[in-house]
């Protein structure tokens, strides 16, 4: 199976025809993904051709036209989209996530970097309101091999499904170990985001994941900056039952230096790789000290 996205899954695309937008619906409709639409209210009823590379070799296929809505609401009534993915600038992404909410969609996928924290504050409280869940902002966004890709992700690292679900703050890292363990495949990978507001969080992957019977093992990875990797860790105490392994980066980050991700900074002992590292240990999850090594761990389990 797979978790929040499936084959069934019809996708919007906020931000369709800026450059970002427009590149990365291609890559989603060359992965199978059923994009129904784009959003933008200047360019309502239109519609964009995509060459999409169809098959081993790359060459495109017929153009793919997607039509673009003037809103949300708009393109969920036409086509029964329940996803939406934000390629939104920052100063507008807030708003962008509450339209979204506003019509109901299911799942609003925040691809966007560089959002403050009050606005995600402000639209993460809005969405929740609504019954939206939102994953990001500053994510890749997920991916359920084989059925499924809203964001960034490239699909084709690991392209079959498999057995393992993995939840990470990091699109690097995500990319990664999906890459190393290609061979077993996953049910969903899903990128939560590094900024210190995210709407869907370590721990409610972990629920879904333990609750999906095709996921037999999940891979954590967390960073330095709050306690995220620590909540999850005392929820795994007590409510998971399949084996996680995990990976924390920053073990050499300097104290009070955000390092890379707006999350990931390290205050006086608070949130240091260390810390995670030592309170998932203390729940029986095995934590790599590399990648690979992280990988080698997930085999050695399966």
């Amino acid at each position: 199976m797979a978790i929040f996205l499936t084959k069934e899954s019809k996708v919007l695309v906020q931000g369709m025809t800026g450059g970002e937008g427009m590149k990365h619906t291609r890559r989603m409709l060359a992965a199978g993904t059923a994009v129904v639409g784009g959003v933008n209210p200047r360019k309502a009823g239109r519609t964009v051709d995509f060459d999409v590379p169809r098959g081993p070799d790359g060459r495109a296929g017929a153009p793919t036209p997607v039509p673009v809505f003037g809103s949300v609401a708009e393109g969920m009534a036409a086509t029964g989209a329940d996803v939406s993915v934000i390629f939104v600038p920052p100063p507008f992404a807030g708003a962008a996530v509450m339209e979204a909410a506003d019509a109901g969609i299911a799942l609003a996928v925040v691809i966007t970097e560089g959002i403050p924290v009050h606005d995600a504050v402000v639209f993460q409280a809005y969405a929740e309101g609504k019954g939206t869940r939102v994953i990001g902002p500053n994510c890749p966004g997920l991916i359920s091999p084989g059925q499924s890709n809203a964001g960034i992700i490239p699909a084709d690292i690991a392209p079959t499904p498999g057995r393992i679900g993995l939840v990470s703050k990091s699109g690097t890292l995500t990319y990664q170990l999906m890459y190393e363990l290609r061979e077993i495949g996953f049910s969903s990978a899903v990128g939560i985001g590094g900024d210190p507001v995210v709407g869907t969080t370590h721990i409610d992957c972990l629920a879904a994941f333990q609750n999906d019977p095709e996921t037999e093992l999940v891979v954590l990875i967390g960073e330095i900056g709050g306690d995220a990797e620590e909540r999850a860790a005392a929820y795994i105490a007590e409510h998971v039952t399949k084996p996680v392994v995990g990976y924390i980066a920053g073990f050499t980050a300097p104290e009070g230096k955000t390092m890379g991700h707006a999350g990931a900074i390290v205050s006086g002992s608070s949130g240091t790789a260390e810390a995670k590292k030592k309170a998932l240990e203390g729940v029986g999850v095995r934590v790599g000290s590399t990648p690979s090594e992280t990988a080698r761990l997930v085999r050695d389990r399966l």
